[in-house]
C-alpha cells in the first residue's frame, strides 16, 4: 500500500512529500521513507540585501514580446522558465572575456558580499542536502553563483558552476575548482544539523546570472529532469 503524505508549502511552490511503503508479511510490515525533492521557484525570494551595485530583478514572461530581438537572452530564457518568471543579476557589464573584471562590482569571489536573496525554508530532518539551480547561461562570465545558509557561507556552498548548455535551461549541482573549472559533480550542498526553519540565501559570483528554480534533496543520486 502506498500513501503520499504532504508535509509543508513554505515558498512559492515548495512542497515536501514524503512516500510511505509498507508491505505486509503476517503481524509485520517494513516501512520505507522516501524523500522527495524540495523545490523551490526562484522569484519567491523574500528579501534581498547588498544590492547597492547588483540587484536581483525579477523577469516575467511577458518580456519574451516581439518587441524583444529573438538573439536577445531575455526572450530565449522566458520562452523556458517556469512559473511564469526568472531572476536575473543587474545590471550586466561583463558579458564576454574581454570586458573588464571589476571585483567587488561585476564579479564576487567571496560569497555573501554582495546581490544576497533569502529564503525561508522548512527542513524536515538533519543531513547533508545537495542543491541543484536551474540557470540559463549564455557564456563563460554569467555561469557562477554561491549559495549559503543562515547567514554562513561554507565552502561547499561556494563557486556552483555551469559550463555546457548555453542558451539552454540547465539544472547543475557542481563546484568549480583550481582542478576542475567546469565543477566537480555533486559538490555543492549544505549540511543542516537539525531540523525547522532555515533561510537558504545565494549570493553574486558574476553579474547576469539567471536563474529560475532551485531544489534541495538528501538523495545524491537524484537528478532533476
Amino acid at each position: 500500500m502506498y500513501a503520499m503524505r504532504t508535509l509543508g508549502s513554505v515558498v512559492g511552490t515548495l512542497t515536501l512529500a514524503v512516500i510511505v511503503a509498507t508491505q505486509a508479511s503476517g503481524n509485520e510490515s517494513t516501512t520505507t521513507a522516501i524523500d522527495q525533492p524540495i523545490m523551490i521557484e526562484a522569484e519567491s525570494f523574500t528579501a534581498q540585501r547588498n544590492d547597492d551595485l547588483r540587484r536581483w530583478t525579477v523577469i516575467p514572461n511577458n518580456e519574451s514580446s516581439s518587441k524583444i530581438p529573438e538573439n536577445d537572452q531575455r526572450k530565449q530564457a522566458a520562452e523556458g522558465a517556469s512559473n511564469g518568471a526568472y531572476i536575473r543579476l543587474l545590471p550586466d557589464t561583463r558579458v564576454t572575456h574581454a570586458d573588464k573584471l571589476i571585483r567587488g562590482e561585476n564579479f564576487s569571489p567571496e560569497a555573501g558580499k554582495m546581490a544576497v536573496i533569502s529564503y525561508p525554508v522548512e527542513i524536515p530532518k538533519a543531513g547533508r542536502y545537495y542543491v541543484w539551480v536551474r540557470a540559463f547561461s549564455t557564456g563563460s562570465e554569467d555561469n557562477g553563483i554561491h549559495v549559503g545558509i543562515d547567514g554562513e557561507w561554507p565552502e561547499h556552498g561556494q563557486r556552483m558552476q555551469w559550463c555546457e548548455g548555453k542558451n539552454t535551461w540547465r539544472w547543475q549541482c557542481a563546484q568549480r575548482t583550481e582542478k576542475q573549472h567546469c565543477g566537480v559533480p555533486m559538490e555543492i550542498y549544505l549540511d543542516i544539523d537539525a531540523p525547522g526553519k532555515k533561510t537558504i540565501e545565494f549570493s553574486m559570483r558574476e553579474d547576469g546570472f539567471t536563474m529560475d528554480q532551485f531544489l534541495l534533496t538528501t538523495d545524491k543520486n537524484y537528478r532533476p529532469e
